[in-house]
């Protein structure tokens, strides 16, 4: 019996199947390689879903994380620390906007903002107690959390998890007739990520989110954002709202904010809308420690140089000249150094388990789609072999 083998048997005995991984179990990274419990290395073109942005061990990030681990992890919300103020800052003015809130993962930062909105909507738009609304696009995927399931078209996300919770217009994504034909006087948000991740990193169609923008400006309605994993550099810009010249009133962030370090996420917006919060309405024992926010200044320093956006953005535009000759797909996606490839004859697991074979990591969505997240660091010559490896695998 493999070591991959012995160790994967003892997880399926000891955790919980909430997930179906590939079968392959990794010890170490650096950059945009990873290297298995049996000595065997690969290409990581998953990145954690966008959290990996920077790539796996990145030294600037990993010294910073040593430096406050030495110093000060955590004091709860309870008292104040002296890295809250500088991320908050700076984490604020990279995005144009006023005020954070700092919590942990991607689903606590989406029920933030429906928190948020809702109360908005009562204080500041005037919405009567009870009646908030918020507009969702179908196909989404913004987390797991009993609420947010609640608004999710997704089977596996949905079944035997009810009741679910009310309050919720689901139009379809990139239908803005549809979008503008759901606002009515109790909506206070339309929550929608730019480009749809989970799904099979699906784009908007030409001058819709722009046309969501309007009718959301028009209707005194809060746009939110959520780009937890399209934003902080994925798409070749800072947020893929800013490739449809289109400004959110709220952004949501995550994954790539803790550097693949520690789990972090925010809501970004300006001052009117997250300063109808007041002490005790919300909170989190994690949520803006010291060891995250030093993490998350190191992440948004590393943004305000627009290194990473242009590597991501120069390398996309090899990416996707190289994902255009592919054999046997029915169509690719790309944004940046993100892309949704839907495979013709396999399912998208099939494919994904042959990539592992040949020494690459990347994972399916939804029965025929391939997501391709490379790190921003990763090397041309890694990227043309990744690619060159998963045009053989669909040959064969």
């Amino acid at each position: 019996m493999s070591a991959t083998t012995d160790e994967i048997g003892r997880v399926e005995a000891s955790t919980a199947h909430n997930y179906h991984p590939l079968p392959v179990v990794l010890t170490e990274g650096r950059g945009a390689w990873v290297t298995d419990i049996d000595g065997r290395r690969y290409l990581d073109l998953l990145a954690g879903y966008s959290a990996l942005n920077f790539g796996h061990g990145d030294e600037e990030l990993l010294s910073v994380a040593h430096e406050q681990l030495d110093r000060l992890t955590l004091t709860s919300r309870a008292f104040h620390h002296d890295r809250l103020a500088t991320f908050g800052t700076e984490l604020a003015e990279l995005a144009g906007m006023d005020l954070v809130l700092p919590m942990n993962t991607g689903a606590e930062a989406v029920e933030t903002a429906i928190k948020v909105a809702r109360k908005w909507g009562y204080t500041v738009k005037g919405v009567p107690a009870g009646r908030a609304r918020i507009v969702v696009a179908g196909g989404n995927f913004h987390g797991r959390t009993t609420t947010i399931v609640s608004f999710s078209d997704d089977p596996d996300a949905t079944a035997d998890f009810g009741p679910f919770t009310p309050g919720f217009d689901t139009v379809p994504f990139g239908d803005a007739e549809a979008l503008r034909a759901a606002l009515t006087e109790d909506t206070v948000a339309v929550l929608i990520e730019p480009v749809q991740g989970e799904a099979g990193v699906v784009l908007p169609p030409d001058g819709y989110l722009a046309d969501v923008r309007a009718a959301c400006t028009t209707h005194d309605v809060l746009l939110i954002a959520d780009e937890i994993q399209s934003g902080l550099g994925r798409t070749g810009r800072t947020f893929a709202c800013e490739h449809f010249d289109v400004v959110p009133d709220v952004y949501l962030l995550g994954k790539a904010l803790g550097g693949g370090l520690v789990p972090l996420s925010a809501v970004v917006s300006r001052r009117d809308v997250l300063g109808v919060l007041r002490p005790g309405q919300h909170g989190s024992t994690f949520g803006g420690n010291p060891l995250a926010c030093a993490v998350g200044t190191a992440v948004v320093r590393k943004l305000a140089t627009g290194e990473p956006q242009r590597r991501a953005a120069e390398l996309g535009t090899i990416f996707a000249e190289l994902l255009k000759d592919l054999p046997a797909v029915r169509e690719v996606r790309t944004l940046g150094l993100w892309a949704g490839v839907d495979v013709v004859g396999r399912s998208g697991r099939d494919v994904c388990e042959g990539l592992l074979r040949r020494g690459v990591l990347a994972k399916d969505a939804h029965g025929s789609t391939i997501r391709l997240a490379p790190p921003l660091v990763i090397e041309e010559a890694d990227l043309r072999q990744a690619v060159a490896h998963l045009a053989d695998e669909l040959r064969a």
